[in-house]
């Protein structure tokens, strides 16, 4: 989509850190330069404001990703495109039939009346529940890693979702500032809302979550 729309070397592409680094990759092989924005720190997309902050003269486009079935601000981001002649492109995630995202919905709201010590996200409108991202704030004592280890033993399938931001590998590494990118890549834990767990599945997440979130000190 990129190549036919024309990007190629001398362009820029804005794209998030926070993420598969599949859509840098994409980007570098039509011959552009990635450039990294921040996210917002509530759906984890690309925030729009903070886009519309590093296009250049050489901005070509914006590649939109959507995370974990909370839809991005496309009205807000196209805006921005608008405004400077850009292309907007959207990554969107595989959609799921109506009935599992349905069920996915019922375990997550489970979850948002029972967990105690993280924070549980906030749901907005669309939000299919891909991933149910919870953040594990420090605050120096058991960190996400260690929160997460600890669910593991007592039979949790967690996981991280985004292990490492894309402006810190080796070969995107950029020197940009992205502090919402650092502490979402740093804090959230993804919890399973699959459709065929039972309800006792989650009440035994929730009380493993809730032994251990104790320990936090939430702010």
């Amino acid at each position: 989509m990129l190549r036919a729309a024309g990007i190629g070397v001398g362009d820029e592409v804005v794209v998030p850190a926070f993420g598969n680094v599949e859509v840098a990759e994409a980007v570098v092989l039509a011959g552009a330069r990635p450039v990294f924005a921040e996210v917002d720190p509530v759906t984890y997309c690309l925030d729009a404001s903070a886009v519309e902050a590093v296009v250049s003269t050489r901005t070509s486009g914006v590649v939109v990703v959507h995370r974990f079935g909370r839809p991005a601000d496309v009205e807000g981001l196209r805006a921005v495109g608008q405004r400077y002649g850009l292309l907007v492109l959207e990554q969107g995630e595989s959609e799921a039939p109506y009935d599992e995202v349905a069920q996915r919905r019922q375990r997550a709201a489970y979850l948002d009346g029972k967990l105690k010590g993280v924070r549980t996200p906030d749901g907005g409108v669309g939000h299919t529940y891909q991933q149910y991202v919870v953040r594990v704030p420090g605050n120096g004592r058991p960190d996400r890693d260690a929160f997460a280890r600890a669910l593991r033993a007592r039979g949790v399938d967690c996981r991280v979702p985004v292990k490492t931001p894309v402006h810190r590998l080796p070969e995107f590494r950029q020197c940009v500032s992205l502090p919402e990118t650092e502490r979402a890549a740093d804090e959230t834990l993804s919890l399973p809302v699959d459709a065929s767990l039972t309800k006792r599945d989650m009440q035994r997440i929730a009380s493993a979550c809730n032994a251990l979130g104790g320990l936090l000190q939430v702010g």
